[in-house]
């Protein structure tokens, strides 16, 4: 038991060293891509409103990436958070246009939607003892089948007064920026200074030494896959709250833009290993990346989404290339003196 934890916290410090040098690597590749936009086009990036464009996308990509990220922490994968947005969007909107319900009480029923959805994928995953891929790809289609059969694929009309997050900026940063940011705060304060977010890493790191450990897994994985849901379900709303409606479609994009943020931000596609401040630079990269091909219309819109997958897969690609780099040199390492 002894060397059970032993191995369990040595693959935890072994995994914020490797997150610190995935993070030094991040903020210089996001200077980099700022110098860049800074001189390719002065007059139109360092602007109030390219600052407002910019932060409000990042804080978006962020929250997506984040309801992808904490499922993926525990060795998982959530493939229907765009089908969670999707139907959270629809019970949002019919809670705002057709029931008449007040914004904060409609708020609330679409981030129990989003919860419960979670939560269903986390009972059939843990339960039936499913791979969360098949149970996630199952249920991405029955959420979108769902908003499609009750919206009809028609967007509902919002209030104004409901743009006030989405729309809303405070010197130069947007609402959205703000609220993402201390969703972000919460979560790394969760991973690094509570018994759940050390319950998530051990489970992802090697869920059998943590089951041998005393870690109740398919319950941290359950409450995994609720968060995925809560944090999917919020990205719908700041998503209407932005463009004025509550639209059916929405998160139909989010597959590759949370698996890109999250990927590109150090979060390991094995399990364990997860950085806040890594999600968060990874939302500037991707989308200081996605704005620059836009603005300066380098790559075609209709190949832009080939050129995002190629993105992942390079990521991919550096973040194995840097796990065997880290697993040779611990190899040649010299072994402790006793």
């Amino acid at each position: 038991m002894t060397a059970v934890k032993t191995d369990a916290t040595s693959k935890r410090s072994d995994s914020l060293e490797l997150m610190s040098g995935r993070t030094i690597g991040l903020i210089i590749s996001t200077g980099i891509l700022v110098c860049v936009l800074t001189v390719q086009s002065p007059h139109s990036f360092i602007t109030k409103d390219a600052l407002f464009f910019i932060t409000r996308q990042i804080g978006l990509a962020a929250l997506v990436a984040l309801s992808q990220a904490v499922c993926l922490t525990v060795g998982g994968m959530n493939l229907s958070v765009g089908g969670i947005g999707s139907i959270t969007t629809v019970v949002l909107g019919l809670s705002l246009q057709n029931w008449g319900l007040p914004p904060a009480l409609a708020v609330l029923i679409a981030l129990g939607v989003g919860i419960a959805a979670g939560a269903l994928n986390g009972l059939i995953i843990t339960r039936l003892k499913i791979d969360s891929f098949i149970v996630t790809l199952s249920m991405m289609f029955v959420y979108m089948g769902l908003r499609a059969g009750i919206s009809g694929g028609a967007p509902y009309e919002v209030h104004d007064s409901f743009g006030l997050i989405g729309q809303g900026r405070v010197f130069g940063f947007s609402y959205v920026f703000l609220v993402v940011g201390v969703v972000l705060l919460a979560s790394g304060f969760m991973y690094r200074c509570t018994i759940f977010g050390r319950h998530m890493l051990a489970t992802g790191g090697n869920a059998d030494a943590a089951r041998l450990s005393g870690i109740n897994t398919d319950r941290t994985i359950f409450r995994a896959n609720i968060l995925s849901g809560l944090f999917a379900s919020l990205a719908a709303i700041l998503y209407a709250s932005r463009n004025l409606s509550a639209a059916p479609e929405t998160g139909d994009a989010w597959l590759i833009v949370s698996f890109a943020v999250a990927i590109i931000g150090g979060t390991g596609l094995s399990g364990g290993v997860v950085s806040a401040l890594g999600i968060f630079m990874g939302a500037t990269i991707y989308t200081l990346i996605e704005y620059g091909l836009v603005q300066f219309k380098q790559v075609p819109p209709a190949y832009m989404k080939s050129f995002l997958g190629g993105l992942v897969l390079l990521a991919v690609v550096v973040d194995r290339a840097r796990e065997i780099v880290t697993e040779k040199r611990t190899r040649e390492a010299p072994p402790p003196t006793p």
